[in-house]
C-alpha cells in the first residue's frame, strides 16, 4: 500500500510538472526565407562556388584531354614518353582533386565563406529565440523544419513570426 501511494505521487507530481512547462515551435526556413540577408548570402554563395566548380571543371577537363591524347598517341610512344605523359595525367587530376577540396572540402574555402556569411544572421535568430524564451518562459523551442518527429503540432505554439518581428522583419 505504502509503495503505490509512493509511486501514484511521484506519477502525479511527475505529470503536474510536465503541465507547468512551456514549449514553442519555429520553423526556421520560414523565417530564413523572409530575411533579405539570407538570401542575398545564398545568392552569393551560389554564384562563388559555381565560379570555383568551372574552374574545377576546366582542369578536369584538362585531365580528360591530356588522358585521351595520351590514348591515341600511345603506340608511337617510347616508353620514357609515356611514363611522362602518365605523370602529367596524375599531376594534372591531382590538381583537381586538390583544388576541390581547398574550395569545397569539409573545411575548405565555401564553408568559411558560408560560415562568415551566414553565422551572423544564425547568431541575431538564435538571440531573437533566446529573448523570447525567457520573456515568455518558453523551457523548450523546437525547429519544426529539421524536426521529422513532430508528427502534429498546434500553429498556436509556433512564434516564428513572432521572432522576425523581434527582429524587425
Amino acid at each position: 500500500m505504502k509503495k503505490s501511494l509512493i509511486i501514484f505521487a511521484t506519477l502525479f507530481l511527475g505529470t503536474v510538472g510536465c503541465f507547468a512547462q512551456k514549449f514553442a515551435l519555429v520553423d526556421m526556413d520560414y523565417i530564413l526565407s523572409k530575411i533579405p540577408a539570407y538570401e542575398m548570402a545564398n545568392d552569393q554563395l551560389n554564384q562563388v562556388s559555381k565560379k570555383w566548380q568551372a574552374e574545377v571543371d576546366v582542369l578536369t577537363k584538362s585531365a580528360k584531354d591530356l588522358y585521351t591524347k595520351y590514348q591515341s598517341e600511345m603506340v608511337y610512344l617510347s616508353d620514357d614518353m609515356k611514363k611522362k605523359r602518365e605523370a602529367e595525367i596524375l599531376a594534372k587530376e591531382k590538381e583537381a582533386a586538390d583544388l576541390k577540396k581547398t574550395y569545397f572540402g569539409s573545411e575548405g574555402e565555401l564553408y568559411k565563406k558560408r560560415q562568415s556569411l551566414l553565422n551572423p544572421i544564425q547568431d541575431e535568430i538564435y538571440n531573437a529565440i533566446k529573448q523570447i524564451s525567457e520573456e515568455e518562459g518558453y523551457m523548450l523551442v523546437l525547429d519544426r523544419a529539421s524536426g521529422s518527429n513532430i508528427l502534429f503540432a498546434s500553429p498556436k505554439i509556433d512564434i516564428s513570426d513572432l521572432i522576425l518581428r523581434k527582429m524587425g522583419y
